[in-house]
């Protein structure tokens, strides 16, 4: 199989979805791979690691895209990608269809076979492809909010930790996956109350065992998240509904309870978010404020450690570029169903339940597709 690695034009985005290890594995097996200039530069693997792993370098996006039949990305394909996408070609990536109808119906009318990296599950529920990102983010959003809160930010102008005498930053968390678990970890870390809200009881009992006397936790209904972002200096978004659109936790109006200066980091963005004022940021332009509430929305944070986030990624996505380049995408879904699971289109179909419901679209079980 010709496999692609186009870079990254999504806004600061330096990750990449291939490292030369990987091109190594995929040219041993037999495959050829076809890696844009430039695409691991941003990750710190410049052009001649991959011809040393066996890979062509090509000079542009176009020759990628027109000569491979497997394109693993990190980001969905934006504007300019959508008429590179053929009817005769995989493309493996964070799609995140739920939050854009827009990359929805392009892809659709493109043919494709589009595998979602966050739809991807085993049969415990964990998400292998999105957990490395989440960990990434989780553990990121403490950080931007502690810059956020200083004064010079627009921030309330206070330490996270506190210090002997002066109480520390309230940090309430909506959700406690793993988002949810990393964020709190870190929180903690730095010395913070911590309260995490979840409305799985056994997460909840699991994290009240795990995580350090400075962490609460909480059952989510509408009155205990009010009462919750009341006293927070800190809220961190961090609820996921696999393949679907984020449910709206805290309303607009409901910022107006909140204090001045305090920050709201918005994690489930990309899906939509779980905050009713979130819109998508980027490194560049970060943050805005809604009645007093600074809001950092990135919908790519990890991007800000393309070294770390690419590594972490690569480790769990390229087990499955193997297994769909060596054996191509339908049996390669047909020997493993949690790779099904991350089939959301298909050749003109939806296939996967979330991403029709949010648009109002026809759904096809993957099963039926040769029906």
């Amino acid at each position: 199989m010709i496999v692609g690695v186009p870079k990254e034009i999504k806004t600061d985005e330096n990750r990449v979805a291939l490292i030369p290890a990987g091109a190594t594995a995929l040219v041993a097996a037999g495959h050829k791979v076809y890696v844009e200039r430039d695409a691991g530069l941003g990750s710190g693997f410049p052009n001649d690691r991959y011809v040393s792993a066996g890979a062509e370098v090509l000079e542009t996006a176009d020759e990628v895209w027109d000569q491979a039949e497997l394109i693993v990305k990190v980001k969905e394909p934006i504007e300019p990608e959508y008429d590179r996408m053929r009817a005769d070609q995989v493309i493996f990536t964070y799609f995140h269809f739920a939050a854009d109808e827009q990359l929805t119906r392009r892809t659709l009318e493109s043919g494709c076979v589009a595998i979602a990296y966050e739809t991807v599950q085993l049969p415990t529920g964990e998400l292998p492809l999105l957990t490395p990102m989440s960990e990434v983010a989780g553990r990121m959003a403490i950080q931007q909010a502690a810059k956020n809160l200083e004064r010079i930010a627009g921030g309330y102008g206070i330490l996270l930790g506190g210090v002997p005498g002066v109480l520390p930053a309230e940090v309430v968390i909506l959700g406690g996956g793993v988002v949810g678990a990393n964020a709190a970890t870190i929180a903690a870390g730095f010395g913070a109350h911590v309260t995490v809200l979840d409305v799985s009881l056994p997460r909840l009992r699991y994290l009240a065992e795990v995580m350090p006397a400075n962490v609460d936790t909480l059952y989510s209904n509408r009155h205990s998240i009010l009462e919750q972002i009341e006293r927070a200096d800190v809220v961190i978004g961090a609820v996921l509904v696999p393949g679907g659109k984020a449910p709206k936790l805290v309303r607009h109006d409901d910022l107006r309870r909140m204090k001045d200066g305090s920050v709201i980091v918005d994690v489930a963005v990309d899906q939509g978010g779980c905050v009713e004022s979130a819109r998508p940021t980027t490194h560049n332009d970060p943050t805005y404020t809604v009645h007093g509430v600074i809001h950092y929305c990135v919908a790519n944070m990890p991007g800000a450690v393309p070294r770390t986030s690419t590594l972490a990624l690569t480790n769990a996505t390229f087990p499955y570029v193997l297994k769909v380049s060596n054996r191509g995408w339908a049996a390669a879904c047909e020997e493993d169903r949690d790779l099904a699971l991350g089939v959301n289109i298909a050749g003109g179909r939806v296939t996967y339940a979330a991403v029709a419901e949010a648009f109002n679209l026809e759904y096809t079980p993957l099963g039926d597709l040769s029906a």
